[in-house]
């Protein structure tokens, strides 16, 4: 049977401080997990501007 998923392009950001890249991906992974579902695809940290920047949570 052939699969229907949803590709998602963008950019979060925290309203309150700096949201880290780790911390996001186990909230997120929970939700996803929590309904049955899988994701994949990749993730990585940005600044303001949406540049790609070191991981400020490792």
């Amino acid at each position: 049977m052939k699969q229907s998923g949803v590709k998602i392009e963008g950019v979060i950001y925290s309203l309150e401080g700096d949201l880290g890249h780790n911390k996001f991906l186990d909230e997120f992974l929970e939700f996803i997990e929590s309904k049955g579902w899988q994701f994949g695809g990749g993730s990585f940290q940005v600044d303001e501007e949406g540049k790609h920047i070191d991981d400020i949570d490792d």
